[in-house]
């Protein structure tokens, strides 16, 4: 599992070291993609693997699957760390997540998600101010 948050730099050639707590988790091998709310999802292959699986038995037949599908696998990206525990974020990537110098790595659960310091500050804000009402529509879920 993963947990944490960790600010992080990306080098001028868009080079990230990888919070060692999450290098074992994540393995010599795994996927980077475009994930929701403008961060990159990082997923073990395992991982991976089982997302992939559920995807794929999507119904073609709708447009919303099709393009969510579309979205997710065409932005994806095999990652291998180098000896220094980095990775290359490749420039499509960065882009999507408006990434400059300044990063937040985070562990959520099954992932790892990557993001923008300043997209993640406003992020975070908003949903702190949404918090409490958010988690009285979860109390269904028998925490």
């Amino acid at each position: 599992m993963f947990m944490g948050e960790y600010q992080h730099t990306l080098d001028e050639k868009g080079r990230m070291i990888i919070p060692v707590k999450f290098r074992e988790g994540l393995g010599s091998h795994f996927v980077m993609t475009r994930g929701l709310d403008k961060c990159l999802f990082v997923y073990p292959m395992s991982d991976w693997e089982t997302l992939e699986a559920k995807l794929k038995a999507l119904p073609m037949t709708r447009a919303d699957a099709r393009a969510f599908v579309r979205f997710f696998f065409s932005g994806a990206t095999e990652c291998e760390l180098d000896k220094q525990g980095r990775i290359l974020i490749p420039q499509t990537l960065r882009d999507y997540a408006e990434l400059g110098k300044d990063c937040v790595v985070l562990g959520v659960s099954n992932r790892v998600e990557i993001w923008s310091e300043p997209v993640w500050k406003g992020y975070s804000e908003d949903a702190a101010d949404s918090f409490a009402a958010i988690s009285e529509k979860l109390v269904d879920l028998s925490f």
